[in-house]
């Protein structure tokens, strides 16, 4: 016959076998942070028909090695897309550097990625800035917004994904 501690080890122990199983055991340490986390920010909140807004995007490794290589896009949110009379396209694009800004290419819907340079250190960010230009006949009173996935390579051949990433929402008011 079992003892009443050896009954209770054995249903402890079933009960942590089946919390594992179902991924409902609690987590032996901290969340770790993403291997590379992409952001966004906004210079405004808000423009004008003929005005201009300056959205960062910022990529920062979390990991122990040089991320090699990048690809991302970036597209219009779907309710964005719902506004026809919102007309907007990027202008400009440029790479923070410790030197000062540099001009960047590839400022289209995709292969993004490109536009941070050589490689990004681990713990270091790199930002780039897109220039979204609102036409002067644009319609007004509506949100742009875009969402962006990205992909990345590590040095130690590993990688990652993420996305959707939505940036700050810009409102096109009437002047």
């Amino acid at each position: 016959m079992r003892s009443p501690r050896t009954r209770r080890l054995g249903t402890t122990t079933v009960l942590a076998l089946v919390l594992a199983v179902f991924g409902l055991a609690p987590a032996a340490s901290a969340a770790d942070p993403a291997p590379a986390a992409l952001t966004f920010t906004t210079d405004s909140a808000t423009t004008a028909p003929g005005g201009t807004v300056r959205l960062s995007m910022t990529l920062t490794n979390n990991r122990t090695y040089d991320v090699w290589f990048v690809h991302q896009t970036i597209e219009p949110t779907w309710l964005t897309t719902q506004r026809p009379d919102l007309k907007y396209g990027f202008t400009g694009c440029a790479l923070a550097t410790a030197t000062g800004s540099v001009p960047c290419s590839g400022t289209g819907p995709a292969d993004l990625g490109a536009n941070y340079g050589t490689t990004v250190p681990p713990g270091q960010s790199r930002t780039v800035t897109l220039t979204l230009q609102v036409a002067p006949d644009s319609g007004c009173n509506g949100d742009i917004g875009f969402y962006s996935y990205y992909y990345a390579e590590f040095s130690d051949t590993a990688s990652t994904s993420g996305g959707p990433v939505f940036t700050p929402v810009t409102r096109v008011v009437c002047a």
